[in-house]
Protein backbone atom coordinates (compact mmCIF):
# COMPACT_ATOMS: atom_id res chain seq x y z
CA UNK A 1 0.00 0.00 0.00
CA UNK A 2 1.36 3.44 -0.88
CA UNK A 3 1.82 6.17 1.69
CA UNK A 4 -1.17 8.28 0.60
CA UNK A 5 -3.83 5.55 0.93
CA UNK A 6 -2.52 4.84 4.42
CA UNK A 7 -2.92 8.49 5.35
CA UNK A 8 -6.48 8.53 4.04
CA UNK A 9 -7.28 5.29 5.89
CA UNK A 10 -5.95 6.76 9.12
CA UNK A 11 -8.02 9.92 8.64
CA UNK A 12 -11.18 7.89 8.01
CA UNK A 13 -10.60 5.83 11.16
CA UNK A 14 -10.08 8.99 13.21
CA UNK A 15 -13.30 10.50 11.91
CA UNK A 16 -15.15 7.29 12.76
CA UNK A 17 -13.76 7.21 16.31
CA UNK A 18 -14.18 10.92 17.17
CA UNK A 19 -17.98 10.83 17.73
CA UNK A 20 -17.58 7.92 20.13
CA UNK A 21 -14.86 9.77 22.01
CA UNK A 22 -17.01 12.88 22.25
CA UNK A 23 -19.76 10.98 24.10
CA UNK A 24 -17.37 8.98 26.28
CA UNK A 25 -16.78 10.03 29.87
CA UNK A 26 -15.34 8.52 33.04
CA UNK A 27 -16.98 10.87 35.53
CA UNK A 28 -20.31 10.70 37.32
CA UNK A 29 -23.41 12.56 36.15
CA UNK A 30 -24.52 15.50 38.34
CA UNK A 31 -28.10 14.18 38.12
CA UNK A 32 -31.48 15.88 38.24
CA UNK A 33 -32.04 16.46 41.98
CA UNK A 34 -30.45 18.45 44.76
CA UNK A 35 -29.29 15.25 46.47
CA UNK A 36 -27.75 13.86 43.29
CA UNK A 37 -25.79 17.07 42.85
CA UNK A 38 -24.68 16.90 46.50
CA UNK A 39 -23.41 13.37 45.83
CA UNK A 40 -21.59 14.62 42.73
CA UNK A 41 -20.05 17.56 44.62
CA UNK A 42 -18.96 15.20 47.41
CA UNK A 43 -17.43 12.88 44.84
CA UNK A 44 -15.47 15.73 43.26
CA UNK A 45 -14.34 17.07 46.66
CA UNK A 46 -12.96 13.69 47.71
CA UNK A 47 -11.44 13.23 44.26
CA UNK A 48 -9.48 16.49 44.41
CA UNK A 49 -8.35 15.78 47.99
CA UNK A 50 -7.00 12.45 46.76
CA UNK A 51 -5.32 14.19 43.81
CA UNK A 52 -3.58 16.67 46.15
CA UNK A 53 -2.48 13.86 48.48
CA UNK A 54 -1.15 11.91 45.51
CA UNK A 55 0.75 14.89 44.14
CA UNK A 56 2.32 15.69 47.53
CA UNK A 57 3.24 12.10 48.41
CA UNK A 58 4.54 11.05 45.00
CA UNK A 59 6.18 14.45 44.46
CA UNK A 60 8.09 14.12 47.75
CA UNK A 61 8.99 10.53 46.95
CA UNK A 62 10.31 11.26 43.44
CA UNK A 63 12.11 14.44 44.60
CA UNK A 64 13.79 12.45 47.37
CA UNK A 65 14.76 9.66 44.95
CA UNK A 66 16.23 12.21 42.54
CA UNK A 67 18.03 14.54 44.94
CA UNK A 68 19.27 11.96 47.43
CA UNK A 69 20.41 9.22 45.11
CA UNK A 70 23.65 7.34 45.86
CA UNK A 71 25.34 8.61 42.68
CA UNK A 72 25.33 12.09 44.25
CA UNK A 73 27.25 10.77 47.25
CA UNK A 74 24.31 10.98 49.63
CA UNK A 75 24.48 8.87 52.79
CA UNK A 76 21.25 7.55 54.38
CA UNK A 77 20.38 8.99 57.78
CA UNK A 78 20.40 6.59 60.72
CA UNK A 79 17.50 7.09 63.16
CA UNK A 80 14.71 4.98 64.65
CA UNK A 81 12.05 7.49 65.64
CA UNK A 82 11.27 11.17 65.40
CA UNK A 83 8.65 12.60 67.73
CA UNK A 84 7.55 15.47 65.52
CA UNK A 85 7.33 13.29 62.44
CA UNK A 86 5.14 10.81 64.30
CA UNK A 87 2.93 13.63 65.56
CA UNK A 88 2.60 15.08 62.06
CA UNK A 89 1.73 11.79 60.34
CA UNK A 90 -0.95 11.25 62.98
CA UNK A 91 -2.48 14.74 63.02
CA UNK A 92 -2.39 15.44 59.28
CA UNK A 93 -4.30 12.27 58.21
CA UNK A 94 -6.78 12.85 61.04
CA UNK A 95 -7.40 16.41 59.83
CA UNK A 96 -7.85 15.16 56.26
CA UNK A 97 -10.38 12.54 57.40
CA UNK A 98 -12.33 15.19 59.33
CA UNK A 99 -12.27 17.44 56.27
CA UNK A 100 -13.73 14.56 54.23
CA UNK A 101 -16.20 13.41 56.90
CA UNK A 102 -18.02 16.73 57.31
CA UNK A 103 -19.47 16.99 53.77
CA UNK A 104 -19.95 13.21 53.60
CA UNK A 105 -22.01 13.22 56.82
CA UNK A 106 -24.09 16.16 55.61
CA UNK A 107 -24.86 14.37 52.33
CA UNK A 108 -25.71 11.08 54.07
CA UNK A 109 -28.11 12.86 56.42
CA UNK A 110 -29.90 14.32 53.41
CA UNK A 111 -30.05 10.94 51.65
CA UNK A 112 -31.62 9.19 54.64
CA UNK A 113 -34.06 11.96 55.57
CA UNK A 114 -37.35 10.45 54.32
CA UNK A 115 -39.60 12.40 56.73
CA UNK A 116 -42.40 14.77 55.66
CA UNK A 117 -42.97 13.26 52.24
CA UNK A 118 -45.69 14.54 49.91
CA UNK A 119 -46.27 11.18 48.19
CA UNK A 120 -45.51 7.62 49.28
CA UNK A 121 -44.97 4.87 46.70
CA UNK A 122 -44.38 1.20 47.47
CA UNK A 123 -41.89 -0.34 45.05
CA UNK A 124 -41.96 -4.15 44.92
CA UNK A 125 -39.55 -6.26 42.91
CA UNK A 126 -40.73 -9.42 41.17
CA UNK A 127 -38.93 -11.73 38.77
CA UNK A 128 -38.63 -9.76 36.48
CA UNK A 129 -40.72 -6.64 36.76
CA UNK A 130 -41.57 -3.84 39.18
CA UNK A 131 -44.87 -3.21 40.95
CA UNK A 132 -45.76 0.35 41.99
CA UNK A 133 -48.45 1.14 44.55
CA UNK A 134 -49.39 4.74 45.31
CA UNK A 135 -50.26 4.54 48.99
CA UNK A 136 -53.56 6.16 49.86
CA UNK A 137 -54.43 6.76 46.19
CA UNK A 138 -55.97 3.38 45.14
CA UNK A 139 -53.58 3.23 42.19
CA UNK A 140 -51.17 0.37 41.53
CA UNK A 141 -49.73 -1.30 38.46
CA UNK A 142 -46.89 -3.42 37.12
CA UNK A 143 -44.08 -2.04 34.99
CA UNK A 144 -42.73 -4.52 32.42
CA UNK A 145 -39.99 -4.37 29.83
CA UNK A 146 -41.37 -2.95 26.57
CA UNK A 147 -38.45 -3.66 24.25
CA UNK A 148 -39.79 -5.79 21.37
CA UNK A 149 -38.74 -9.43 21.42
CA UNK A 150 -37.45 -9.07 17.85
CA UNK A 151 -34.76 -6.64 19.07
CA UNK A 152 -33.73 -8.94 21.91
CA UNK A 153 -33.43 -11.87 19.48
CA UNK A 154 -31.37 -9.72 17.04
CA UNK A 155 -34.12 -9.91 14.43
CA UNK A 156 -34.64 -6.14 14.34
CA UNK A 157 -32.39 -3.07 14.84
CA UNK A 158 -32.02 -1.95 18.45
CA UNK A 159 -33.40 1.50 19.22
CA UNK A 160 -32.03 4.24 21.45
CA UNK A 161 -33.58 2.91 24.66
CA UNK A 162 -32.96 -0.78 24.11
CA UNK A 163 -33.75 -2.70 27.35
CA UNK A 164 -34.48 0.64 29.09
CA UNK A 165 -38.17 1.09 28.12
CA UNK A 166 -41.29 -0.09 29.93
CA UNK A 167 -45.02 -0.28 29.29
CA UNK A 168 -45.98 1.61 32.48
CA UNK A 169 -43.40 4.07 33.84
CA UNK A 170 -43.50 5.30 37.41
CA UNK A 171 -45.01 8.80 37.28
CA UNK A 172 -44.24 11.40 39.97
CA UNK A 173 -44.93 15.13 40.36
CA UNK A 174 -42.18 17.69 39.93
CA UNK A 175 -41.22 19.55 43.10
CA UNK A 176 -42.81 17.05 45.49
CA UNK A 177 -40.89 14.96 47.99
CA UNK A 178 -41.59 11.37 46.98
CA UNK A 179 -40.78 8.58 49.43
CA UNK A 180 -40.13 5.07 48.12
CA UNK A 181 -40.79 2.00 50.25
CA UNK A 182 -38.76 -0.70 48.53
CA UNK A 183 -39.28 -4.45 49.02
CA UNK A 184 -39.53 -7.70 47.04
CA UNK A 185 -41.61 -10.88 46.93
CA UNK A 186 -39.16 -13.55 45.73
CA UNK A 187 -35.42 -12.77 45.58
CA UNK A 188 -33.27 -9.71 46.22
CA UNK A 189 -33.58 -6.97 43.59
CA UNK A 190 -32.21 -3.42 43.59
CA UNK A 191 -34.10 -0.33 42.41
CA UNK A 192 -31.66 2.14 40.86
CA UNK A 193 -32.11 5.43 39.00
CA UNK A 194 -28.69 7.13 38.74
CA UNK A 195 -30.00 10.58 37.74
CA UNK A 196 -32.02 10.67 40.98
CA UNK A 197 -29.19 9.30 43.18
CA UNK A 198 -31.55 6.56 44.39
CA UNK A 199 -30.37 2.96 44.74
CA UNK A 200 -32.08 0.69 47.25
CA UNK A 201 -32.04 -3.08 47.65
CA UNK A 202 -35.46 -4.74 47.44
CA UNK A 203 -35.31 -7.59 49.97
CA UNK A 204 -38.18 -10.03 50.69
CA UNK A 205 -39.53 -9.43 54.19
CA UNK A 206 -37.81 -6.04 54.57
CA UNK A 207 -38.79 -2.49 53.64
CA UNK A 208 -36.04 -0.03 52.73
CA UNK A 209 -36.74 3.69 52.37
CA UNK A 210 -35.47 6.25 49.87
CA UNK A 211 -36.72 9.56 48.53
CA UNK A 212 -36.34 12.07 45.75
CA UNK A 213 -37.51 15.51 44.70
CA UNK A 214 -37.22 16.01 40.95
CA UNK A 215 -36.88 19.61 39.80
CA UNK A 216 -37.58 19.37 36.06
CA UNK A 217 -40.10 17.34 34.02
CA UNK A 218 -38.50 14.53 32.10
CA UNK A 219 -37.87 10.81 31.85
CA UNK A 220 -35.19 9.19 34.00
CA UNK A 221 -34.05 5.64 33.39
CA UNK A 222 -32.40 2.99 35.52
CA UNK A 223 -32.17 -0.76 36.05
CA UNK A 224 -32.21 -3.53 38.60
CA UNK A 225 -28.63 -3.76 39.89
CA UNK A 226 -28.84 -6.98 41.89
CA UNK A 227 -28.34 -10.27 40.05
CA UNK A 228 -31.87 -11.68 40.44
CA UNK A 229 -32.12 -14.51 37.92
CA UNK A 230 -31.96 -15.24 34.24
CA UNK A 231 -33.82 -12.07 33.15
CA UNK A 232 -32.01 -9.71 35.51
CA UNK A 233 -30.91 -7.62 32.53
CA UNK A 234 -34.52 -7.25 31.34
CA UNK A 235 -35.82 -5.38 34.41
CA UNK A 236 -35.52 -1.65 33.68
CA UNK A 237 -36.76 1.25 35.77
CA UNK A 238 -38.35 4.29 34.11
CA UNK A 239 -39.45 7.34 36.12
CA UNK A 240 -41.44 10.08 34.41
CA UNK A 241 -41.65 13.43 36.19
CA UNK A 242 -44.68 15.56 35.33
CA UNK A 243 -45.75 19.06 36.28
CA UNK A 244 -48.15 18.99 39.27
CA UNK A 245 -51.21 19.71 37.11
CA UNK A 246 -50.27 17.03 34.59
CA UNK A 247 -49.60 14.55 37.40
CA UNK A 248 -53.02 15.23 38.95
CA UNK A 249 -54.62 14.59 35.56
CA UNK A 250 -52.64 11.36 35.12
CA UNK A 251 -53.57 10.18 38.62
CA UNK A 252 -57.27 10.82 37.94
CA UNK A 253 -57.01 8.81 34.71
CA UNK A 254 -55.35 5.89 36.52
CA UNK A 255 -58.06 5.90 39.17
CA UNK A 256 -60.70 5.82 36.44
CA UNK A 257 -58.87 2.91 34.78
CA UNK A 258 -58.81 1.03 38.10
CA UNK A 259 -62.57 1.45 38.45
CA UNK A 260 -63.04 0.32 34.87
CA UNK A 261 -60.89 -2.76 35.52
CA UNK A 262 -63.15 -3.70 38.42
CA UNK A 263 -66.17 -3.31 36.16
CA UNK A 264 -64.55 -5.59 33.57
CA UNK A 265 -64.53 -8.42 36.10
CA UNK A 266 -68.32 -8.58 35.92
CA UNK A 267 -68.47 -8.30 32.14
CA UNK A 268 -69.63 -11.26 30.05
CA UNK A 269 -66.55 -12.03 27.99
CA UNK A 270 -66.55 -13.93 24.72
CA UNK A 271 -64.02 -16.63 23.90
CA UNK A 272 -62.46 -14.48 21.17
CA UNK A 273 -62.07 -11.48 23.51
CA UNK A 274 -60.35 -13.57 26.17
CA UNK A 275 -58.01 -15.15 23.61
CA UNK A 276 -57.00 -11.73 22.21
CA UNK A 277 -56.40 -10.24 25.64
CA UNK A 278 -54.77 -13.44 26.86
CA UNK A 279 -52.21 -13.45 24.06
CA UNK A 280 -51.16 -9.89 24.86
CA UNK A 281 -50.98 -10.55 28.62
CA UNK A 282 -49.11 -13.83 28.10
CA UNK A 283 -46.44 -12.19 25.93
CA UNK A 284 -45.97 -9.49 28.57
CA UNK A 285 -46.03 -11.67 31.68
CA UNK A 286 -45.21 -15.28 30.81
CA UNK A 287 -43.27 -15.42 27.56
CA UNK A 288 -39.89 -14.64 29.16
CA UNK A 289 -39.90 -18.06 30.85
CA UNK A 290 -42.32 -20.21 28.83
CA UNK A 291 -41.37 -18.57 25.50
CA UNK A 292 -43.78 -16.98 22.98
CA UNK A 293 -44.53 -20.35 21.39
CA UNK A 294 -45.13 -22.14 24.69
CA UNK A 295 -42.11 -24.44 24.26
CA UNK A 296 -40.51 -23.31 27.54
CA UNK A 297 -36.84 -23.55 28.51
CA UNK A 298 -36.46 -27.06 29.99
CA UNK A 299 -35.59 -28.18 32.56
CA UNK A 300 -36.16 -24.99 34.59
CA UNK A 301 -39.17 -23.64 32.70
CA UNK A 302 -41.56 -26.36 31.60
CA UNK A 303 -43.26 -26.17 28.19
CA UNK A 304 -46.96 -25.31 28.09
CA UNK A 305 -47.49 -26.59 24.58
CA UNK A 306 -49.16 -29.98 25.02
CA UNK A 307 -48.40 -30.01 28.77
CA UNK A 308 -50.59 -31.85 31.32
CA UNK A 309 -51.18 -28.54 33.12
CA UNK A 310 -52.51 -26.68 30.08
CA UNK A 311 -54.53 -29.59 28.74
CA UNK A 312 -55.64 -31.19 32.02
CA UNK A 313 -58.33 -30.17 34.53
CA UNK A 314 -58.95 -26.44 34.77
CA UNK A 315 -58.71 -26.45 38.56
CA UNK A 316 -55.08 -27.61 38.47
CA UNK A 317 -54.21 -24.96 35.90
CA UNK A 318 -55.87 -22.23 37.98
CA UNK A 319 -54.11 -23.40 41.12
CA UNK A 320 -50.60 -23.29 39.70
CA UNK A 321 -51.08 -19.92 37.96
CA UNK A 322 -52.63 -18.26 41.02
CA UNK A 323 -50.55 -19.94 43.73
CA UNK A 324 -47.31 -20.83 41.96
CA UNK A 325 -45.31 -23.96 42.68
CA UNK A 326 -43.01 -24.00 45.74
CA UNK A 327 -39.43 -25.01 45.07
CA UNK A 328 -39.55 -23.92 41.42
CA UNK A 329 -39.25 -20.69 39.46
CA UNK A 330 -43.04 -20.61 38.95
CA UNK A 331 -44.26 -17.52 40.81
CA UNK A 332 -47.75 -16.97 42.23
CA UNK A 333 -49.66 -14.54 40.01
CA UNK A 334 -52.90 -14.47 42.02
CA UNK A 335 -52.04 -11.09 43.56
CA UNK A 336 -49.96 -9.79 40.67
CA UNK A 337 -52.60 -9.78 37.93
CA UNK A 338 -56.24 -8.80 37.72
CA UNK A 339 -58.99 -11.40 37.52
CA UNK A 340 -59.52 -10.44 33.88
CA UNK A 341 -55.87 -10.96 32.91
CA UNK A 342 -55.65 -14.21 34.87
CA UNK A 343 -58.73 -15.58 33.12
CA UNK A 344 -57.49 -14.41 29.73
CA UNK A 345 -54.02 -15.94 30.16
CA UNK A 346 -55.36 -19.30 31.31
CA UNK A 347 -57.89 -19.37 28.47
CA UNK A 348 -55.12 -18.54 26.00
CA UNK A 349 -52.74 -21.18 27.37
CA UNK A 350 -55.42 -23.87 27.16
CA UNK A 351 -56.20 -23.11 23.53
CA UNK A 352 -52.98 -21.85 21.93
CA UNK A 353 -50.17 -23.76 20.19
CA UNK A 354 -52.45 -26.67 19.29
CA UNK A 355 -53.69 -27.33 22.85
CA UNK A 356 -57.26 -26.60 21.66
CA UNK A 357 -59.07 -27.79 24.79
CA UNK A 358 -62.00 -25.51 24.02
CA UNK A 359 -62.07 -24.46 27.68
CA UNK A 360 -62.93 -20.90 28.57
CA UNK A 361 -62.06 -19.43 31.96
CA UNK A 362 -63.93 -16.26 32.93
CA UNK A 363 -63.04 -13.57 35.49
CA UNK A 364 -65.98 -14.83 37.58
CA UNK A 365 -64.30 -18.26 37.66
CA UNK A 366 -61.15 -16.65 39.06
CA UNK A 367 -63.14 -14.78 41.73
CA UNK A 368 -64.95 -17.99 42.73
CA UNK A 369 -61.66 -19.92 42.87
CA UNK A 370 -60.08 -17.28 45.14
CA UNK A 371 -63.09 -17.24 47.45
CA UNK A 372 -63.01 -21.04 47.71
CA UNK A 373 -59.37 -20.83 48.88
CA UNK A 374 -60.08 -18.30 51.63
Amino acid sequence: MSRHPRVWLGAILCLAILPAQASWTVNMNPGATEVSRSVFDLHMTIFWICVIIGVVVFGAMFWSMLMHRRSQGQQPAQFHEHTWVEILWTIVPFAILVLMAVPATRTLLDIYDTAESDLDIQVTGHQWKWHYKYLGQDVEFFSNLATPRAQIDNQAPKDEHYLLEVDNPLVVPVGAKVRFLVTATDVIHSWWVPALAVKKDAIPGFVNEAWTRIEQPGIYRGQCTELCGKDHGFMPVVVEAKAPADFALWLAERKAEALKAKELTGKQWTFEELMARGEKAYLTTCAACHQPGGEGLPPMFKPLKGSPIATGPKEGHLSIVLNGKPGTAMAAFGKQLSEVDLAAIITYERNAWGNNTGDMVTPQDIVAFKQAQE
